[in-house]
């Protein structure tokens, strides 16, 4: 019988421990697909900037399959946002991190790349760059696409947001490599793919 409740005793803790270890691991992330409605973002022809980023968004949340990675968005159709509504969204949330995805436009065709953008304005700012960081490298590493780096800008979200938040700037729509990748689906797949591998590595 003692042995039998030193049992239990022993099942009782691990339960106790998996189920915190399990609430640690939960990850929230904010999606902020930019632009939309009337605001068609960069363009090239008929590429439009705001639905690119949102089919990657929208992979990304088909590709999530797991649990304990909370991924909410600021939208998910072809609506206008304005930046104020985009950060009351993020701050209620509270979550761990926001992304904010777009797409790059230059008047030199030869521009190429994707690159990264946090706010030392932010009272998240070192810990947003420190993500940004591995994101760039993340990218680097999975993507056909130049690595640009990190760099700081009064972006808004990334400015108001109170927790880490990077803006990624996913290729650019005005060079023709770039453009080809990014509007491929199995290059958004890759993209989204990555975004989330990224994701689940900051829970470990």
């Amino acid at each position: 019988m003692k042995k039998l409740f030193i049992l239990l005793v022993l099942v009782l803790c691990f339960t106790t421990v998996s189920f915190i270890n399990y609430e640690r691991e939960t990850i929230t992330v904010v999606i902020d697909a930019g632009h939309g409605g009337h605001d068609f973002g960069a363009n090239h022809e008929n590429v439009l900037e705001k639905d690119l980023v949102n089919s990657v968004s929208q992979k990304i949340k088909l590709l999530n399959q797991n649990e304990n990675v909370k991924i909410h968005f600021t939208r998910i159709n072809d609506e206008y946002i304005d930046l104020e509504k985009r950060v009351t969204i993020i701050n209620d949330l509270k979550p761990d991190l926001v992304l904010s995805l777009h797409i790059n436009k230059n008047n030199n065709s030869a521009s190429s790349g994707f690159e990264a953008y946090v706010s030392d304005e932010s009272i998240a700012y070192k810990k947003s760059n420190e993500l940004a960081e591995k994101l760039v490298s993340f990218f680097e590493k999975n993507l056909p696409l130049n690595n640009r780096g990190v760099k700081k800008a009064p972006f808004m979200i990334m400015k108001k947001s109170k927790v880490p938040a990077i803006t990624i700037e996913i290729g650019f729509i005005s060079n023709e490599n770039d453009r080809s990748y990014i509007t491929d689906e199995n290059g958004q797949a890759q993209i989204a793919q990555t975004i989330l591998n990224f994701i689940n590595e900051l829970k470990s």
